[in-house]
């Protein structure tokens, strides 16, 4: 994929860029038929807590399987899909690697929101340009059920954290959504978010009948690895001179096989 001028420099500008159409309608078929594996598995946890950081609540459920790539095959292959390393690569430059991949899913009616954060202050990197996160609507994303929410040109400014009493190990910032510009993220399907490490954003409750799931992974300049908190060394690099298609974690060639899973798995 070819990001458009004006795409690149909204990124550049704004610290986001959206592509409603990313994932084709076969793909997000395979990845939400693995997200109900996965969760049939018992591998979802909810860290939603009853307002004291440490008990579980009982009224609301914000779902959460992080890492994810160790619980999945198919999750684990995504990063090497030719058409994400391109996009994530003129965005955040040409050596990159894998800093981490999770879902969280916001079930129906009792779907708790995540609070607003910054990435950068899990991550820790020197500049909040290193890192890119991408956010993927696994389900139609609306305001009704919570969609990311997010300040546009918040990267730019580092803002102070504090432990979120609404979950068990999150920590969030404040956004005074009266005086500040609020922006929704809309998406189909199979839309994605690419956005700025910086870059204020949070996801409310949903409020409908359905489930409504989100995959983020995020992306850190291999220059950096070094630098940021959470260690690197199980991460594959996903592009530059460095990048082996996966054999310097996997022990086998990753490149092409999201793409010949999906093919298999409509076969």
């Amino acid at each position: 994929m070819s990001l458009t001028t004006e795409q690149l420099a909204q990124y550049k500008q704004e610290g986001f860029v959206a592509l409603s159409e990313f994932f084709t309608a076969d793909e997000v078929a395979v990845m939400q038929a693995e997200l109900e594996r996965v969760c049939q598995q018992g591998l979802a946890y909810n860290v939603a807590t009853d307002g004291d950081g440490k008990t579980p609540s009982t009224s609301q459920s914000n779902l959460q399987i992080c890492p994810l790539s160790p619980k999945s095959e198919v999750f684990r292959a995504l990063p090497f899909a030719a058409k994400i390393r391109s996009t994530v690569g003129q965005l955040l430059g040409d050596a990159f690697m894998l800093q981490l991949d999770q879902i969280f899913l916001k079930p129906g009616g009792i779907g708790a929101g995540t609070g607003w954060h910054q990435d950068n202050h899990y991550f820790a990197s020197a500049n909040p340009e290193q890192g890119l996160g991408m956010w993927v609507a696994l389900n139609d994303a609306t305001v009704a059920n919570g969609t990311m929410h997010i300040i546009p040109g918040s990267h730019t400014t580092r803002r102070e954290h504090t432990r979120d009493m609404g979950s068990n190990h999150h920590v969030t910032c404040h956004v005074d959504e009266e005086a500040e510009e609020v922006r929704p993220i809309e998406l189909p399907a199979g839309g994605v978010l690419f956005f700025n490490y910086g870059i204020a954003h949070c996801t409310k409750a949903n409020q409908t009948d359905k489930a409504r799931a989100g995959l983020a992974l995020h992306f850190v300049q291999e220059a950096h690895k070094d630098a940021v908190r959470a260690g690197l060394a199980d991460r594959p690099v996903l592009s530059g001179p460095n990048y082996v298609a996966g054999r310097d974690v996997y022990d086998r060639t990753m490149e092409g096989e999201w793409e010949a899973l999906v093919g298999t798995r409509l076969v």
